[in-house]
């Protein structure tokens, strides 16, 4: 493994960066929601605590910018990797429209139809990274399983709602 140069400092500031404004940008969305409509909601019991949902994604959207990073680092030794962060990208703005279809929108159904595409982008993007870096792949193993999570717990939402 090479040195951590002044680029690699820059690109990993950039890449946690990126990840957490979009974790902002889906919170806008959240907060406008989560205190009136959300509450009214019929949940599953496995519903998770509210004080959960903030440090999970906190923590998932720090390791995929790590994963970004590890990725990123590699543009100029592997022609994979522009692929893979369009891959990133995608899924990246997918994951903001989640929030905004579910808490913005207030529309499970809407949200459904998001979480479907961007777990289908989540993976797409996970086996682009392994090919790239096993670490990158391995920090996003988290999140894929929260969305995977989160899917299910849209939809039954959705049915209890409905």
């Amino acid at each position: 493994m090479r040195g951590f140069s002044v680029s690699d400092a820059l690109r990993l500031a950039v890449s946690l960066a990126l990840t957490l404004a979009a974790g902002f940008v889906g919170s806008i969305f959240t907060r406008k929601s989560v205190g009136a409509w959300y509450p009214t909601l019929k949940k599953p019991a496995f519903n998770p605590p509210a004080a959960v949902f903030g440090p999970v994604w906190t923590v998932l959207y720090l390791a995929m910018g790590l994963a970004l990073f590890l990725v990123w680092r590699r543009w100029a030794a592997d022609s994979r990797v522009r692929p893979a962060l369009v891959l990133f990208s995608i899924q990246l703005v997918l994951n903001v429209l989640w929030s905004a279809a579910f808490f913005g929108a207030r529309s499970p159904l809407a949200a459904a139809v998001v979480i479907v595409v961007l777990w289908a982008v989540i993976l797409w993007m996970v086996l682009a990274f392994v090919r790239i870096s096993h670490l990158a792949a391995g920090l996003l193993v988290p999140y894929i399983a929260w969305v995977s999570f989160a899917a299910v717990l849209n939809f039954t939402i959705y049915f209890l709602n409905r």
